[in-house]
């Protein structure tokens, strides 16, 4: 079996995003948002916050909670937004994605079985199922979960970890379908700590990734939107955001 996956740039300096006018709100058909800041796009911390729309009006669903980024911060990535410049998050850059992007499988190490609370798909890691890093396979950026699959490559990311990172997980669907080197393997997954980078994914408590997957629903198309707060403020005028 596969699943589309997506862990791991705007320049070091955020840029001036220009959103062009013809480009529909992606934000108009859902329901469900979750909002990552952090301070500048060099943190390695922030915050997230979940939100629903009720009557056409964004509502606070939870208080914000803290979450770590990957160890170089942030980087313009591959997903539902439109910039007239270059997507430059990279492969092996060590930057979390910035831009807008859906939401795609959660995974955990829980038997299918014991995960009926979930609205999203699941996919229940075993000590085979890896995320390909490797940009030449023809698998870049998939969750390969099959031992039939003859192996194209290189460089790998075995999910059924020692350290639990991936106890509890859910998809980011960056650079979906894949583009060679634009990064890949992009989760929310549980922290190693509140000052603790990842390599490219965004992390937070397991108390605290439990509740988000529990709560996101794919029939109110939850939407994610990770950016700066500078980056943040321009989206939400544009799109009335929270």
């Amino acid at each position: 079996m596969l699943f589309l996956g997506s862990c791991e740039n705007p320049s070091n300096e955020s840029s001036k995003i220009e959103i062009p006018k013809e480009v529909n709100n992606p934000f108009e058909k859902s329901s469900q948002l979750v909002v990552v800041r952090s301070s500048s796009d060099t943190m390695i911390i922030g915050t997230l916050q979940k939100y629903e729309k009720l009557n056409g009006e964004w509502k606070e669903s939870a208080k914000p909670h803290p979450i770590t980024l990957g160890k170089t911060g942030l980087a313009w990535g591959s997903g539902v937004h439109k910039m007239k410049s270059d997507y430059s998050k990279k492969e092996g850059d060590g930057k979390s994605p910035a831009g807008i992007f859906t939401f795609g499988t959660a995974f955990g190490y829980a038997p299918k079985k014991e995960v009926d609370f979930l609205k999203l798909d699941y996919v229940p890691l075993t000590e085979i199922t890896q995320c390909i890093e490797d940009s030449g396979s023809k698998y870049y950026n998939q969750i390969v979960n099959d031992e039939a699959i003859k192996s194209d490559w290189n460089s790998t990311d075995f999910m059924l970890r020692k350290d639990d990172l991936y106890k509890w997980g859910v998809f980011v669907n960056h650079n979906t379908p894949a583009k060679a080197q634009n990064g890949s393997c992009i989760f929310f997954h549980l922290w190693r700590g509140p000052d603790r980078y990842t390599a490219g994914c965004t992390a937070m408590t397991e108390e605290n990734i439990l509740s988000l997957i529990k709560w996101l629903d794919p029939a109110k198309n939850p939407m994610l939107i990770q950016v700066t707060e500078k980056d943040y403020k321009t989206y939400q005028q544009e799109y009335k955001l929270p």
